[in-house]
């Protein structure tokens, strides 16, 4: 088995659109994997916020699924260079799953079933910037694009988004996640270009 999945096609460039440098533009919603995908059924699906003291947050399928959710729109910009615009989701903002969480922690480390880590500072999963998404365009997250509920964190590149999300790990150091610790920058701006370890 391929360690990445299958790819996509087409590419469209728009001038009138701005993009983060090195991007070009796609209508397809490309499906990339770090292994194979996980099959997580919503009946045994839980997710866990644990601080940097080891007291722990959880919610089932039913309590996630019973906090305020949100419908919002955002471009997507992958590390593989493309773009994809107006993508449609709902979720619930980490802003509610974190109101009774007590931290002094300044990271954070996102682990997904099926191993994947993926590293980000707390501050970039506050404030509106993520969510826990479980639809795309009106439909059931599908398990190929995280399905039943990804991390979603926009403003970063794809790769910090981590899919089949289960849990959040809160940490005083920084602790770099599965495409970190292989090269890939440790933030993952996309509109300074950070690909890269040195970008």
């Amino acid at each position: 088995m391929a360690l990445v999945s299958r790819g996509f096609s087409g590419r469209r460039r728009d001038d009138d659109v701005k993009l983060p440098p090195g991007q070009y533009l796609t209508e397809d919603f490309p499906v990339l994997s770090a292994g194979p995908t996980p099959q997580v059924r919503t009946e045994r699906w839980e997710f866990t916020i644990t601080t940097e003291t080891g007291e722990e947050h959880r919610w089932d399928w039913a309590a996630l699924r019973a906090l305020p959710a949100e419908h919002f729109t955002t471009d997507l910009h992958c590390v593989t260079k493309w773009s994809k615009l107006g993508t449609m989701w709902e979720g619930v903002s980490l802003d509610t799953l974190f109101a009774d969480v007590e931290t002094t922690a300044d990271y954070a480390l996102a682990h997904s079933y099926g191993g994947y880590t993926t590293n980000l500072p707390l501050e970039d999963l506050l404030d509106g910037q993520a969510w826990i998404a479980f639809s795309y365009g009106g439909e059931d997250l599908t398990a190929e694009h995280g399905g039943p509920a990804r991390l979603l964190v926009p403003h970063l590149y794809l790769w910090k988004s981590a899919k089949w999300l289960r849990g959040i790990r809160l940490v005083n150091e920084d602790t770099p996640g599965f495409w970190e610790g292989v090269g890939y920058h440790n933030y993952g701006d996309p509109w300074r270009e950070q690909r890269y370890w040195g970008d």
